[in-house]
Order: structure tokens, then sequence, then C-alpha cells
């Protein structure tokens, strides 16, 4: 792992202090921090006191929110250590770490003339703009973390003892990067998608045994209740799902549609990457595969977006620069306030609503095609975007 901890910008780490700072700030004057770190580590006090996991959690801060428990039981286990920090440090340790994977992602995606300086600071500095970004860092999710395993691993280890690993843990905090195992198979990875999917077996074998009661009743009833996967019309779920949800007034014709649309972007998305893949360009196809599994999932929360930040190092080795602007007009989330949103207004949106309202999942269909038009172009900017920098002696094996 010391080749991904070199590549952890100093620029990322003021950040994190940062960000420890303020959590520190806030235990002192008593004010909440971090909605949804608060309920993983009510989870796993949940844990500790022996009752289910997946009942309503009664060990929540008072300021925040009821909310349920959604993730497998391993998940609950990993979290355990919250439960020896305030909330408020606990908030601190994942922000700092987020901010750190932030760091990390940007630098992979970036040429290496942006990988230092001011430039590279200036970028960073850029993505705390994104909304999904913020949200993150502000809810105190995981979400720059898993992302950070998942390009560590496609892009830094392959070839190396144990690749495939960090994928696996992913998955087994939060299903949805499983889409990456299928990645590895589609690049032919074989032997590292195997062990991906050993890692996500062995870890929730390991809490089937540990938690039981917990294991059943997550696979039997929480995997698809928590998030309300079948009808969330939400504004915030921007997935196929949510739109057709939104657009035909949560009837059951939209489970049809997300399942018919579903399989052919996946479809289409498969063949996308093995393109990109055989011509160099690994970032390229683990974009289309971040971008394809966002929009299949039944839920797909704004602050998943995350995969935005690689995308505007993608552009920035691409040259089209000028892109950054209109990601910056899509992904600062601004939109999302301009419409009516809770308490089911999504299902009455005007034809201006929902254009912005969708915004997200419109962006990434307008995005993957034009991935897919890069991906043709100037042979020398092949793999530009995917070179990985050894030190001296250090050989990648293929």
């Amino acid at each position: 792992m010391g080749v991904v901890r070199r590549r952890v910008p100093y620029a990322a780490a003021v950040v994190a202090v940062g960000l420890v700072v303020l959590a520190v700030s806030c235990w002192f004057m008593g004010r909440g921090l971090g909605v949804d770190s608060s309920v993983y580590r009510a989870g796993a006090l949940t844990l500790l006191r022996g009752d289910s996991l997946y009942a309503p959690l009664t060990t929540g801060e008072p300021w925040a929110p009821p909310l349920p428990f959604t993730y497998p039981p391993i998940a609950g286990l990993l979290f355990l250590p919250l439960t020896t920090l305030p909330s408020q440090l606990g908030w601190g340790v994942l922000a700092a770490l987020s901010a750190l994977a932030l760091g990390f992602v940007l630098r992979e995606s970036l040429p290496s003339k942006f990988r230092a300086g001011w430039p590279f600071g200036a970028l960073l500095l850029s993505t705390l703009l994104l909304e999904p970004v913020w949200r993150t860092l502000g809810l105190g999710q995981v979400n720059l973390l898993l992302m950070a395993m998942v390009v560590a691993d496609v892009l830094l280890l392959r070839g190396r003892k144990g690749s495939g690993v960090l994928i696996g843990i992913a998955a087994a905090v939060k299903l949805t990067p499983l889409i990456f195992v299928a990645h590895l198979a589609l690049t032919r990875r074989w032997a590292d998608a195997i062990r991906a999917l050993v890692t996500f077996a062995a870890l929730n074998l390991f809490a089937a045994f540990v938690l039981p009661r917990d294991t059943v009743q997550f696979w039997t009833e929480a995997l698809v209740d928590g998030n309300d996967a079948t009808t969330n019309s939400w504004i915030g779920n921007q997935s196929l799902n949510g739109i057709f949800q939104r657009l035909t007034g949560e009837d059951s014709t939209a489970l049809v549609l997300f399942a018919t649309t579903a399989l052919f972007t996946l479809v289409l998305a498969a063949v996308v990457v093995r393109r990109l893949h055989i011509k160099g360009d690994n970032l390229g196809a683990l974009l289309v595969t971040a971008a394809a599994g966002l929009m299949v999932s039944p839920v797909s929360w704004t602050h998943h977006w995350v995969w935005v930040v690689p995308l505007a190092g993608y552009l920035i080795a691409r040259n089209m620069q000028w892109s950054l602007l209109a990601l910056v007009v899509v992904f600062t989330g601004w939109q999302f306030r301009m419409v009516p949103s809770g308490a089911k207004t999504e299902l009455s949106w005007t034809a201006a609503d929902v254009l912005l309202g969708n915004s997200y999942l419109l962006a990434a269909l307008v995005a993957l095609p034009i991935v897919v038009l890069l991906a043709g172009g100037d042979p020398a900017l092949r793999g530009q975007v995917s070179r990985v920098e050894l030190a001296p002696g250090e050989e990648l094996r293929s």
C-alpha cells in the first residue's frame, strides 16, 4: 500500500486538519455535526447493547433525525471504533479521511503538471464546491473513502498481491461497489475479481457468524425496505429508478421501465468499458462503470455522485477545461433548491422541474457518449489519464 500512501497530496492533509479543528470546536460547543456518521455510530452502539441493528435505533444523538441503519451487518462491526469517540469527533475522523481520499482521487485523475503546487491546491478547493463532495463531508458519509478504495484497486494495484481486496471491502460496506467486480472481469482481471468476491463473501460470512439475526433480517427485509428502494421518488434519488418513479407517479410501470433501461445501460456500459480498456483508457473505462452503477442502483443519493471529481480530472487531461464550467453548473446543486421537493411534490413537477430536478442523471446520459467520443480521439492522449507514475525501482505488472 506504500504506492497509495505516497499519492496523498499535502493540500489534502491541510483540508483534513481544518476539518478536524472544526470537529473539535463543535464538540466543545456541544453542536451536532454529521447526521450520517451519527447513524454509523448509533448502529455500532446498538450492536454493543445486543439490540437489533435494523429496528428503530435508540442510541442516536438527540439532535439527529431518527434515520435507520441501512448498511450490511459487517458495516456495523467496522463502525465500532466510532463508539470510542464523541459523535462530533467521529465525524471529524471520517471527514479527515474523506479529505485525504478526495485529494488522492483528484491527483490520480489529473495529468502530471496539475498534480502538485498551487494548480492542484486550487483544483482541490474547487471540488469542495461540488454538492456531492460538500454534502458527503457534511453528512459524514463514506462515499469518498469507498471511491478512493476503488480507484486505488483499479488504477494502482493492478498486478500487485492483494489486488481486488479493496473493492471487496468497499462492496461489503455498501453493496453498490459490487459493480466494480464486474469491471475487473470485463478488463480480464479474473484473479482480482475472484479476490474481490472472496473478500466480500468472507466479511459477510464473518458478520453472519457474529450477528446471525441481523444478517437474516438485512438480506430478507432491510436491504429493500431501508431506503424505500422500490418506490423512492424523492429528488435526492438521482437514479433511473428515481426518475421513473417521479415521471409515473410511483406507478408499478416505473419498476418495469427501470428494469428495462437498467439492463440496456449495463449492456451498453459493458461494451464501452471493454472498448476503452482495449484502447488503454483505464480511467475512462472506470468512469463509465461508475456512471452505470449510479444510474442502475435503485437509490443513488446526490452525495453518491462524488465520481464527478475524477471526471473533472479526466476532462482536464483531455484538454477540455472549458467543460469544467458545465460540471460546476450542474453539480453545485443549486438547481435542487429551485424545484418543489419532499412530501411527494416531485410527482406533480412541470417540464422545467423535471429538467432541473433530474439534472445529475441527465448529465450522466450526456457525459457517457462524450466519453465514448473522446476514446476515439488523439491516440497520443490515450492512457494519459490512466498513467501510473512509479517510484524508481518499482515495476507494474500487467
